[in-house]
């Protein structure tokens, strides 16, 4: 696992914090939620109100012509034997998790390197999930394994029961391909663990009382040696009880390995320091809403979201890590990247010799390749030959070679995987995903809306090349919009055989909240400005009407987590513009998501409801408060999982008992397994998407 890999991976869990679902109060002074018992997420009655609502729904859609045909067509698209096995590279072999009809919860296998470039790799089963479950009477989730380098024989394996987030860790040898008896082990948690040698872990979990922060995640990160009891853990740092959470992580690399821990003060602020031989903490001096990306030969590389010793937010950056103690920091930190006002940085990461800095230029890839002549500069930096209109992005890099693999694909070009062997040669295409709809006469376009603000906002649109403009286009428009999250091309043949290949219009929106022009596009829809982010996919709704390529009788939205609040808010605010909302796994009851999980961590994205500043803007957009008597609302589809631990089913559950109150009818499908995602297995998958799009086309054809 690389440095970002593992700071990616804290921020999901930071996102999937789990409180209580018990003993649910309202503040004092609080005007009373009579639906706070849909918050008991496995109480007999709410779950007695689940049953009798997906009954409604799956009998509905269900019985409807389409459901079958999508929910075939899905099945065979997700159990496809022709998917592209996306795999990581570790060490002589690249492995991959791999489902399909007969392996529901997949197998986790591998192959060498070169076996995988052929078009029928020799797959070696390393473990078989399905199999497990059936030895252990679980329902073991995969959600995947950190190897300890160089030799890649042991392996900390992540194992969810029913698709949480909430993890056991089990130590696992890939030469015997059995869990090491007697070996490391974790009880269910939100655990962050990363290997410090063969004998030693750095381990942040649930230790006991006082070991979480006020937002229920680890604040104390400990070195747990072999043979000894959790308990006699050494702590190397701890945290704040109101810190977001505390973590470390060992980056392990050919030229040497780096100890790091840090504290999150907030959702987007944190501390890192590295840790000396003598067990000292070493401050990494980068702001403290940067982003530490990669170690790199004797060099901390951050990426900055704010201005910093005259260098402007969104660049990368490098400091040696012998300087970090300089007191005259400007003259020691390098600029490696500068953005303009119309790309930004994706994702850096580093292989032996090279860091690869994956940029977006105006929502479409590219890969910049930045190599040291020696060990004291100059930097270089050429960019890579690559498709230019659509995403590109970086699937998978070994640290102890230079060779990684790169993925391209648009809305109607299937995925292509190519291999790099370095970043002097060229690639080669290794992979290609079969075409899974007909895109015949489909054409992709960028159209351009204004916001209310006059700012200019993108969107993707994907349509027939001479398509209607007589308002009359069954149009779906999806967005997201925060958490720097950017919303870029992708070839999905569910969109396709079920939406596009049909007549469907499809439409990309790059709103504010989100990552698509770095920092600055993303701050603009942070906290008092979170309905710029909600205007914005407004306008781009009215673009399209305006543009005559739909009207509200024939305009659908959808979105899931931040994208449920985001579709929430906006038929809340504007039922007139839309005739049909898919609202996943949403966040809605904005005046209560800190009592529910994930809580205090997301006060960085959305502010806190219970400070006197906050709460007057987001009262003024929560969607569960904004229902009103007497407005007629879309017929809304809420699908949720039961087993979601990241973004509570209570707030889907109580938006819908609120607009049935009023008379308002509601679609409400809730699944018990499968977590965040809302799909367990692929079963689950084709079932979700095909109630979806029976949802759709049953509104708006």
């Amino acid at each position: 696992m690389s440095f970002q890999r593992f700071a990616v991976a804290v921020v999901l869990l930071a996102l999937a914090i789990v409180h209580s679902d018990s003993a649910a109060t309202e503040p004092a002074g609080a005007v009373a939620d009579p639906y706070l018992w849909l918050e008991e997420r496995e109480s007999d009655r709410a779950l007695d109100w689940v049953r009798a609502h997906d009954s409604v729904t799956l009998g509905e859609l269900m019985a409807d012509s389409n459901f079958v045909r999508f929910r075939s067509d899905v099945l065979a698209i997700v159990n496809a034997k022709d998917k592209i096995p996306y795999v990581s590279l570790q060490g002589p072999y690249v492995y991959n998790l791999w489902q399909d009809a007969e392996h529901v919860r997949g197998i986790f296998r591998r192959t060498t390197r070169e076996d995988y470039a052929r078009p029928q790799p020799a797959w070696e089963t390393v473990l078989d999930i399905d199999s497990l479950n059936r030895a252990e009477g679980k329902s073991w989730v995969f959600k995947g394994i950190s190897m300890l380098p160089p030799d890649f024989r042991l392996g900390l394996v992540d194992l969810s029961d029913g698709g949480k987030d909430a993890t056991v860790v089990r130590e696992f040898n890939l030469e015997t391909k059995t869990f090491v008896a007697g070996g490391f082990e974790l009880p269910e948690a939100k655990s962050v663990t990363s290997w410090y040698d063969e004998n030693t872990l750095v381990v942040g979990t649930d230790f006991g009382p006082n070991s979480l922060t006020e937002s229920g995640y680890p604040r104390i990160a400990k070195l747990w040696r072999r043979g000894t009891p959790l308990s006699e853990a050494v702590p190397v740092m701890e945290g704040e009880v109101t810190d977001v959470w505390a973590g470390g992580y060992v980056d392990f690399r050919p030229e040497g390995r780096t100890f790091a821990v840090g504290r999150a003060m907030s959702f987007w602020e944190s501390e890192w320091s590295t840790v000396d031989p003598q067990s000292q903490l070493v401050p990494i001096p980068f702001p403290r809403d940067a982003r530490i990306v990669s170690f790199f030969k004797g060099y901390v590389v951050g990426q900055l979201n704010s201005d910093w010793l005259d260098i402007p937010q969104g660049s990368v950056v490098a400091l040696k890590q012998s300087n970090l103690k300089s007191t005259d920091l400007k003259a020691n930190v390098e600029v490696l990247y500068q953005p303009d006002d119309r790309s930004t940085v994706n994702e850096v990461s580093a292989t032996k010799d090279y860091l690869l800095v994956s940029i977006l230029r105006n929502v479409k890839g590219a890969i910049l390749c930045l190599q040291l002549s020696d060990e004291d500069g100059p930097w270089t930096t050429t960019e890579l030959e690559l498709p230019k209109q659509g995403s590109v992005s970086l699937d998978s890099v070994d640290k102890y070679s230079n060779e990684f693999l790169v993925q391209f694909k648009d809305f109607i070009t299937p995925t292509k995987l190519l291999r790099f062997a370095d970043a002097a040669s060229a690639p080669v295409e290794i992979k290609s995903l079969p075409a899974r709809f007909d895109a015949t006469g489909l054409a992709i376009s960028q159209g351009e809306a204004k916001s209310d603000d006059g700012t200019a906002i993108p969107y993707f649109l994907v349509a027939q090349e001479h398509v209607k403009l007589d308002g009359t286009n069954p149009t779906l428009l999806y967005g997201y919009g925060g958490f720097r999250s950017s919303e870029t091309p992708f070839y999905s043949g569910s969109v396709g055989k079920c939406w596009l290949e049909r007549g469907g219009v499809y439409v990309l929106a790059n709103i504010r909240g989100g990552g698509e022009f770095g920092p600055r596009w993303h701050k603009a829809a942070l906290l008092e400005n979170r309905q710029k982010s909600f205007d914005d996919f407004v306008a781009v709704a009215r673009s399209l009407i305006e543009r005559g390529i739909t009207t509200p009788a024939h305009l659908g939205i959808m979105g899931g987590s931040n994208g449920g609040l985001l579709v929430g808010v906006a038929f809340t605010q504007h039922p007139e513009l839309f005739k049909a909302v898919v609202c996943q796994v949403p966040l809605l009851d904005m005046l209560r998501y800190t009592k529910l999980p994930p809580g205090a961590s997301w006060a960085g994205e959305y502010g806190d409801p219970d400070s006197a500043h906050m709460r007057p803007y987001i009262a003024a957009y929560s969607p569960y408060q904004n229902v009103k008597p007497g407005v007629k609302y879309p017929e809304v589809l809420f699908v949720t999982s039961t087993a979601d631990d990241r973004v509570h089913p209570g707030h889907a559950r109580k938006m819908t008992a609120r607009l049935e109150e009023l008379g308002n009818k509601v679609y409400y499908y809730e699944e018990t397994e499968g977590g965040h995602a809302a799909s367990a297995d692929l079963s689950f998958v084709a079932k979700r998407v095909a109630l979806e799009y029976t949802y759709l086309w049953k509104m708006l054809k």
